[in-house]
């Protein structure tokens, strides 16, 4: 389900990220984990914005047999803040990888009411995940 492409030397626990990808979606998923430099290229080109940043996302048309999209998360973001917030880095890029997955399925933080946080703290409590993505989201 899970298609990745691991650019960087961050382990990935890949059957884990697939389970929790099939609570939302049987389709394909690109997961991409790159750079700090390589995120920002893309968030210059894809936001208009020039700083690098933790995990975008990138849905795709949406069409039967079509992958849902893509996922990318910066690698230093992960180990950066699994450091700050004491927890492992495979937590951390699980917390970034249901942010960037509830963004293909058509949550947005940004104009919702609070639904995205919601179904992301479901998740974090069915996946036994730290709580920070909650807290660091919240107002």
């Amino acid at each position: 389900m899970i298609e990745l492409d691991n650019k960087t030397s961050l382990e990935v626990n890949e059957p884990f990220l697939n389970s929790i990808a099939k609570t939302l979606t049987n389709k394909e998923i690109e997961l991409i984990i790159t750079s700090n430099e390589e995120i920002q290229k893309l968030n210059k080109a894809h936001r208009n914005i020039d700083k690098s940043t933790d995990v975008l996302s990138f849905p795709y048309e949406e069409m039967p047999m079509s992958p849902l999209g893509s996922i990318v998360i910066s690698s230093s973001y992960v180990k950066d803040k699994a450091k700050e917030l004491g927890h492992k880095n495979s937590d951390e890029l699980s917390l970034l990888f249901i942010h960037g997955l509830l963004h293909l399925v058509g949550f947005d933080h940004e104009v919702d009411s609070g639904e995205m946080r919601d179904e992301e703290a479901k998740l974090i409590e069915k996946f036994n995940l730290p709580k920070s993505l909650i807290i660091r989201t919240q107002g």
